[in-house]
C-alpha cells in the first residue's frame, strides 16, 4: 500500500516534467514563503539526508545531483525563519534526523536515532517518484499559486514582514505592492535582479523577526562554530550555569539553538572561526570542550579537564524569542 502525502501545514503536490541529466531531484516553490528543503534517500538498512536547500517563491533548486536509484525518497520543507506569524512545514509520516544548520547525515539504520548533538527529527513525506531517475516536484498551498503568482505573493509577505502594510498576501499586482516595492529598491543596487531582492528581503526580515526561542545568524563570509551559555533557575536548580555547543552556522544561515522561549534576563553567545580564533566573545566565563557538549556549572573548568572561554551577553529579558546577528566585526547590537 502506498504511502499517503500528509501536509503538516500546507499541502504538497507532486509533478513531473523533463529535467536536465544533470538534475535528478528538482524542487519548485509555488509558495509564498521562502521555503528551506532537506531531502532523504533510503537504501535499505541506511539513509542519506541533506538539507538544507534554499527556494525563494517561484524559483525551482536542485536538491539532488545524482540519479534517483534508492529504494525510497522523502521529502521535508519548512518555511524561512524570517516569515512573520506561525511557521509552515511541508512533510508528512516518517521521521528522518536533521539539523538546523546545513547538514548531511549518514545512519546505518533507517530508524531515526538522533542522538547526535544538535540533531532532532522532522516528518518527511514520502516521494513517489514512479521509477523515474529524474523528478521534479512542487510544494503548493491554498489556493494554488502558478510560478510567476507565487513569486509575487512571496514579495508581498516579505514586504508585509518588514513592515510595509500589504493587505492581501496573493498573487495579484496592485498600486499599494507596486510603491512598497519601489520604495524598498531604493535601498539596493541599481540592476539588482530578482534572486538579490528575494535575499535581501530575507535578511531584513530576519532582523525584524524573533522565533520563540534563540536564534544565531551568521553574517559572515564563512562558517562559524557557535555556543551558548545559559543560568538556568528553578526550585530544583537554584541558578545552574550550563554552556552547551557547538553548533555549526554556515555564512548566511541561521540556526536556532534553543527552540522554546526564553525565560531568562540574559542569554551568553561564544562564536569561533574553524580556526579556532574567537569572534565573538565576552567576560562571562563558562566551560567548553573542542568537541560537542553540554556542561553544567562554571567553576573549576580547569581542574575538571576542561576549558574557560568568555562569552558575550545578550539581554532577553522580557523576550520569547532573540535574534543575534554576528557580522565580519563581531555581535550586532
Amino acid at each position: 500500500m502506498k504511502p499517503a502525502l500528509v501536509g503538516l501545514a500546507g499541502c504538497l503536490a507532486l509533478l513531473w516534467t523533463a529535467a536536465p541529466a544533470h538534475a535528478a531531484l528538482t524542487l519548485c516553490n509555488r509558495t509564498s514563503y521562502i521555503l528551506y528543503a532537506a531531502t532523504s534517500a533510503i537504501r535499505s538498512p541506511g539513509s542519506d539526508t541533506t538539507g538544507w536547500t534554499r527556494i525563494a517563491p517561484g524559483e525551482c533548486q536542485v536538491a539532488r545531483k545524482e540519479e534517483l536509484t534508492a529504494e525510497t525518497y522523502l521529502v521535508h520543507a519548512r518555511s524561512s525563519i524570517a516569515h512573520s506569524g506561525p511557521s509552515r512545514a511541508w512533510g508528512g509520516a516518517y521521521p528522518a534526523c536533521v539539523k538546523d544548520a546545513d547538514f548531511a547525515i549518514r545512519q546505518a539504520e533507517t530508524q531515526p536515532y538522533c542522538t547526535a548533538e544538535d540533531t532532532f527529527a522532522l516528518p518527511f513525506a514520502a516521494l513517489d517518484n514512479r521509477g523515474k531517475r529524474n523528478w521534479t516536484m512542487n510544494f503548493d498551498e491554498k489556493p494554488l499559486l502558478s510560478m510567476s503568482e507565487a513569486q509575487l505573493a512571496g514579495v508581498k509577505r516579505l514586504l508585509h514582514d518588514i513592515g510595509y502594510r500589504i493587505d492581501r498576501i496573493d498573487g495579484k499586482p496592485d498600486k499599494a505592492t507596486g510603491a512598497a516595492l519601489a520604495d524598498y529598491r531604493k535601498r539596493m543596487p541599481a540592476g539588482a535582479d530578482n534572486a538579490e531582492l528575494f535575499r535581501t528581503l530575507e535578511k531584513d526580515a530576519r532582523k525584524k523577526i524573533a522565533p520563540a526561542g534563540y536564534t544565531v545568524c551568521n553574517d559572515t563570509g564563512e562558517a562559524l562554530l557557535v555556543a551558548l551559555g545559559q543560568v538556568e533557575t528553578g526550585a530544583s536548580l537554584a541558578k545552574s550555569p550550563v554552556s552547551r555547543g557547538w553548533w555549526t552556522v554556515p555564512p548566511g544561515a541561521c540556526a536556532r539553538a534553543v527552540t522554546t522561549p526564553l525565560h531568562a534576563e540574559s542569554v551568553y553567545v561564544l562564536a569561533q572561526k574553524k580556526n579556532g580564533a574567537t569572534l565573538v566573545g565576552g567576560a562571562q566565563k563558562f566551560c567548553i570542550t573542542p568537541v560537542a557538549f553540554e556542561i553544567r556549572g562554571a567553576q573549576n573548568c580547569t581542574a575538571r579537564a576542561l576549558t574557560e572561554a568568555g562569552f558575550a551577553a545578550t539581554q532577553t529579558k522580557g523576550l520569547s524569542g532573540y535574534v543575534a546577528h554576528i557580522s565580519p566585526a563581531g555581535l550586532v547590537n
